[in-house]
């Protein structure tokens, strides 16, 4: 017998779980899926990550969030919401994966890879780190190329490429360097990106003046083989020894699903999906969206610091909804 619930929240991360806190708060009967462990994104996070972010800012139902320094690191975060899961008991699946999404007159039908459920409301806050954004060069698919960064020791003493300019790639070029790897970065842009945290875009704009890290700006990778890269420069395509690349450019939400959801994107390169700002409703009724996913392909607009009002901006807007079908 398939269980049913009054919410169904599509991922466990930090907005998910505070889309759960409200709802059990409400008294609503609720079921978050996870297809990994707790926290899902911050779990894959680099293993020395530090946020941008203060500790408080990332507290969720005003619970405390107590850290070594004013920002929390990533193993920090992982026990601060893996012990807001369990002392909390929230009902959630972890390692269960959410094939496909139904909707059936006025409610949902949610098939995992697991089992099934339905759902009178559903609230996706799937987040964007599942989907790296490739650099489609040719090599790409090497075992050599990675999109994810975990730990600079696995590269000391080899010759990296990292393509990016952001927090990811300019974190990972430093902490690369400093366990022994030759760096070299390579940027689209005339510069290291201007949303690099402001503690660490001084250092690394020095490495890269004393030579320590050698950058090449308004640069793209051509091709990627075993032993070299060919990089487009200003100055023509240049040959470089290459033991492995990060080719850290970012990351981008799972929009084939909404799209199987029913929700509208922008028809543009933004790919904004259409929701209620006041409710966080879209436009197919009793479905919502929650967290970074918000901002479609403008993946640096929503975060944890801004995004956590959305769980008691839906979970209201959904007791609203309930008490209204109860009175007629």
């Amino acid at each position: 017998m398939q269980e049913k619930f009054d919410i169904i929240i599509v991922g466990g991360g930090p907005i998910g779980i505070a889309c759960g806190l409200e709802a059990k708060k409400q008294g609503l009967t609720y079921l978050i899926i996870e297809k990994g462990p707790i926290v899902n994104s911050l779990f894959n996070y680099p293993i020395n990550m530090q946020f941008f972010s203060s500790s408080e800012k990332l507290e969720i139902d005003e619970i405390p969030f107590i850290s070594k320094e004013a920002k929390p690191k990533r193993n920090e975060a992982l026990e601060y919401y893996r012990r807001i899961v369990t002392s909390n008991q929230l009902n959630i699946h972890l390692f269960e994966k959410v094939l496909q999404v139904k909707k059936e007159v006025d409610e949902f039908w949610v098939q995992t890879d697991k089992s099934e459920y339905r759902g009178k409301h559903i609230i996706v806050a799937t987040g964007f780190y599942d989907l790296p954004n490739k650099i489609n060069v040719p090599g790409e698919k090497l075992p050599k190329v990675s999109h994810y960064y975990k730990d600079p020791h696995f590269y000391a003493s080899q010759k990296l490429a990292i393509v990016g300019a952001s927090n990811s790639a300019i974190d990972a070029a430093l902490e690369c360097w400093r366990k022994g790897a030759e760096v070299t970065l390579i940027i689209r842009g005339p510069e290291v990106g201007q949303r690099v945290k402001y503690w660490v875009r001084p250092d690394i704009i020095n490495r890269i003046k004393e030579g320590s890290i050698k950058a090449y700006y308004n640069s793209i990778i051509k091709e990627i083989k075993d032993t070299e890269i060919i990089i487009n420069t200003p100055e023509g395509d240049l040959n470089l020894q290459n033991d492995f690349v990060l080719a850290l450019t970012g990351y981008m939400p799972n929009f084939e699903f909404l799209e199987q959801l029913g929700i509208e994107l922008s028809d543009d390169d933004k790919k904004l999906p259409k929701y209620n700002p006041d409710t966080m409703e879209t436009n197919v009724e009793g479905l919502f969206l929650a967290g970074v996913i918000c901002g479609g392909m403008e993946t640096h607009k929503w975060f944890i610091e801004n995004s956590r009002i959305h769980a008691p901006i839906i979970i209201n807007s959904i007791v609203e909804k309930m008490q209204l079908v109860q009175k007629s």
